[in-house]
């Protein structure tokens, strides 16, 4: 029992180390998407269309998630969870330490730009096996009891790396004049990454392989085709999962990225608050997603799902008004409450779509759902809304986009709670 719970510490801990390099980074292109980079990489453009060019660019990196999906999922059901983990983290150093060497747009002209897509590429490439190979470290490492939990600790590494993204923002704008902070101090944060990148290497070298797959090679039981497998047998599950992430992906990234660009628009609050305000949001999440975890382990993960979401679409309508309303009290309110009850579907999506998928091709299903529903919901959600904005005036029309994205995510909810898991190679699985 004591090795198991040493190997399943192990676990946790090399799954959270990616999943903070990926929370830190998707919220630091975020941030620096609105602050620096409309100015630095798309100066050629003016105003909203800068800031869409940026959005566009962050979700370039969401469109080569997929495809990084396939490519890892196939490995880490083939050679293992491990191995898998370790190449990730090769191509995301590579995308994101790369971006903070970039010269800009003044510099290279339009090849700054192109470049700058061609770096976010490589690394949602990267990126595209991480969330399946580390929810699958964390879970299928430990026995079958508290799998919510272990699942929910990636899912709250990501917010701590919102939260460190936050800060190395905060710090930025707090100590730099503008023009420094535009000329150089915005790389060091992605600079910065690599050492985070390190460790998590250095940890993930210590993890043994899960006992998941180790069954399944020994049984001799290795899945030649992954893919082909996920598609024949468990199409529905695969839809019904990337339904799922595009559900919460919506309002996740509206409450946590776009929020940086509606807020400091016009002047409506100074950029240094809302950064303080979205930090303070990510801290929630930290604390909050492991106790939706261990909700999920004693109530089952649909249900919290599916009560996360009801919540979030129904405080969707109240968020803008409270960002409009002017005191920085109501817009810090805005961005806790809204981190606090979207988490609730976030935390425990592992623990109700990973079981779901058979062990042999469980990480080409999970990383391949995870990555199509980031692209819908997730990756195009800012640019999305930043165009809902300016063409219909106002922010109610996202509001509905948020209420909208979560009740379809309901619907799948309930539809992979009635879905056996299957825990053995020899459990049948059907479509």
């Amino acid at each position: 029992m004591e090795a198991r719970s040493g190997t399943a510490r192990r676990a946790v801990a090399g799954s959270t180390a990616g999943a903070i390099v990926e929370g830190y980074d998707l919220l630091l292109y975020a941030i620096f998407g609105v602050l620096v980079f409309p100015t630095v990489f798309f100066s050629a453009q003016a105003g909203d269309l800068a800031v869409l060019a940026a959005f566009g660019t962050y979700f370039a990196g969401f469109v080569a998630r997929p495809v990084g999906g396939i490519v890892f999922g196939h490995l880490g059901d083939r050679i293992g969870r491990k191995k898998t983990m370790l190449l990730t983290l090769v191509l995301v150093t590579i995308g994101t330490v790369g971006c903070g060497f970039l010269p800009g747009y003044d510099t290279l002209g339009v090849a700054a730009p192109v470049l700058l897509v061609l770096l976010r590429a490589v690394q949602g490439f990267g990126f595209g096996g991480e969330w399946g190979g580390a929810v699958l470290l964390a879970m299928e490492s430990g026995g079958r009891r508290r799998t919510a939990f272990r699942g929910s600790f990636p899912q709250a590494a990501a917010h701590l790396g919102f939260l460190l993204a936050n800060l190395s923002a905060l710090a930025l704008l707090t100590l730099l004049p503008r023009a420094d902070f535009l000329a150089w101090g915005w790389r060091i944060p992605f600079l910065a990454s690599g050492v985070l990148i390190a460790v998590g290497f250095w940890v993930r070298t210590r993890v043994a392989e899960t006992p998941a797959f180790e069954e399944l090679r020994a049984a001799g039981a290795v899945e030649k085709n992954p893919l082909r497998a996920v598609l024949r047998h468990q199409r529905g599950t695969l839809g019904l999962t990337i339904l799922l992430k595009a559900g919460s992906g919506v309002p996740l990234f509206v409450f946590t990225s776009f929020v940086t660009a509606y807020a400091t628009a016009g002047g409506a609050h100074p950029p240094l608050l809302v950064t303080v305000a979205v930090s303070a949001g990510a801290l929630v999440a930290v604390i909050t997603t492991p106790l939706y975890g261990l909700l999920a382990d004693r109530v089952g993960p649909a249900r919290v799902w599916q009560a996360g979401a009801v919540l979030t679409a129904v405080f969707g309508f109240a968020y803008f008004p409270l960002l409009d309303a002017g005191p920085p009290v109501a817009m810090f309110l805005a961005v806790v409450v809204s981190t606090a009850v979207v988490v609730a579907m976030f935390a425990v999506e592992p623990a109700l779509t990973g079981p779901r998928f058979a062990p042999a091709w469980r990480f080409t299903g999970s990383s391949l759902a995870f990555n199509i529903g980031s692209v819908l919901g997730g990756g195009a959600a800012p640019f999305v809304a930043q165009v809902l904005v300016i063409r219909t005036g106002g922010p109610l029309a996202v509001s509905v986009y948020i209420a909208a994205a979560c009740a379809l995510g309901l619907v799948a909810a309930t539809r992979l709670r009635l879905r056996p898991e299957t825990h053995t190679v020899s459990v049948p699985v059907s479509a």
